[in-house]
């Protein structure tokens, strides 16, 4: 290498080293300077304000018997009113304090079957057809029957059937606070009666069955007791007439036959031309009527000569009880249509949760029977005039 190389080479090396020390006092300024800057100011956290803690919420604590009506089945309701049955907040504390100590049900094996009465009552400021529900509770040592009888004013023929052919039966209640205990271990003394037909299967049913869950009413026979049926002398008369059938009811002591059935024409419920028709018509179910009452008088008899002690001794304490819905601001006003009448089998009650008629009421076994047409309503008038004057020429 050339000496004027090597000159050059460490010439330009000390200017390098120049520059970078030329440099360093300035980078240490800028240091100092970054050094001497205050520290910036801490940001002031923001208080919020504490959120007001929610209000505890208080839940009602469930009574014990609090379903027990709901559980009921009504029987006799039409399927398609159900649930407006269901739709207020009907209360039956009356029947849940029955049940507490002291009260007319405590300790007592008690039976209890739901049904419902169509009556016009206010609510809302008007009127309405309401089904009303009520619970007839039935006080007895043995079960008070395991039939259910099916009739209307439009079928002639009453049957009797056994409960289970109409899917019901007896069945414990367990109260809310023993549903977690087993079920076979408590010795239950509410039991109801139960249907396990799905509402979901009745599109599946002919319509003769499906009727035949309207018509249905427990059924219960004493035979210590006479029958009303045994002394009954009226007759569900359904004659099969153009355009349509007369229904109506004849009473063979109370009515004439021939001054009935002018006023079924003049009412024109029946055709002139089948007067005569008609006539036979009826007097053929009066004479049915009045054999089967003789038979039902056999029959009691017999029953009576075959009965046990322990159930002649059930049938004598058992006692008959009717609840209707308490008074409350959210359901309509029952007040005045209560009736101690629970069936034609049952007839009345014992004790009923009920005031005096008024003359607005309408009972349930009434109900079907004022749909039939103003002839049939004339005829009761008529009819309740007789019972007067009869009365009145007996005393």
């Amino acid at each position: 290498m050339r000496k004027g190389t090597k000159r050059k080479a460490a010439s330009s090396k000390q200017e390098e080293k120049k520059k970078e020390e030329a440099t360093k006092p300035s980078s240490s300024k800028e240091n100092q300077k970054d050094n001497n800057k205050p520290a910036p100011k801490a940001k002031r956290a923001k208080t919020s304000k504490p959120e007001p803690e929610p209000e505890p919420e208080y839940f009602e604590d469930k009574r014990n018997l609090e379903d027990l009506w709901k559980v009921v089945f009504p029987v006799g309701t039409e399927w398609d009113q159900l649930d407006s049955v269901y739709q207020y907040n009907w209360n039956f504390s009356n029947l849940e304090d029955a049940f507490e100590e002291g009260g007319k049900l405590h300790g007592k094996k008690v039976y209890l079957f739901g049904c419902t009465e169509p009556q016009l009552v206010p609510y809302k400021g008007e009127n309405k057809v309401i089904c009303i529900p009520a619970i007839v509770a039935v006080v007895s040592s043995k079960p008070p029957s395991d039939e259910i009888g099916i009739n209307s004013v439009q079928r002639e023929v009453e049957e009797v059937v056994p409960m289970k052919k109409m899917k019901m039966d007896w069945v414990p209640y367990i109260p809310l606070e023993n549903r977690d205990s087993q079920v076979d271990r408590l010795k239950s003394q509410i039991f109801i009666l139960s249907c396990t037909q799905r509402r979901a299967a009745l599109k599946h049913l002919k319509i003769d069955r499906l009727k035949k869950y309207e018509y249905c009413l427990p059924h219960f026979k004493n035979p210590l007791k006479e029958d009303e049926l045994e002394q009954s002398t009226e007759v569900i008369i359904n004659f099969p007439a153009e355009p349509k059938p007369v229904l109506c009811e004849f009473d063979w002591e109370l009515d004439e036959l021939d001054e009935f059935t002018d006023k079924l024409i003049e009412a024109e419920e029946l055709d002139a031309d089948q007067k005569d028709a008609f006539k036979e018509f009826v007097k053929e179910k009066v004479r049915e009527a009045k054999k089967a009452n003789r038979k039902a008088r056999e029959d009691r008899k017999k029953a009576l000569e075959e009965m046990s002690e322990e159930d002649k001794q059930a049938l004598e304490n058992i006692r008959f009880y009717k609840f209707y819905p308490v008074q409350t601001p959210d359901a309509p006003d029952v007040s005045n249509v209560k009736a101690s009448f629970i069936n034609r089998y049952y007839g009345k009650a014992h004790e009923a949760d009920m005031v005096e008629l008024q003359a607005c009421s309408i009972s349930s076994s009434s109900w079907s029977y004022l749909r039939l047409g103003k002839a049939q309503v004339e005829l009761s008038c008529i009819k309740v005039m007789k019972v007067i004057m009869k009365g009145e020429g007996s005393s």
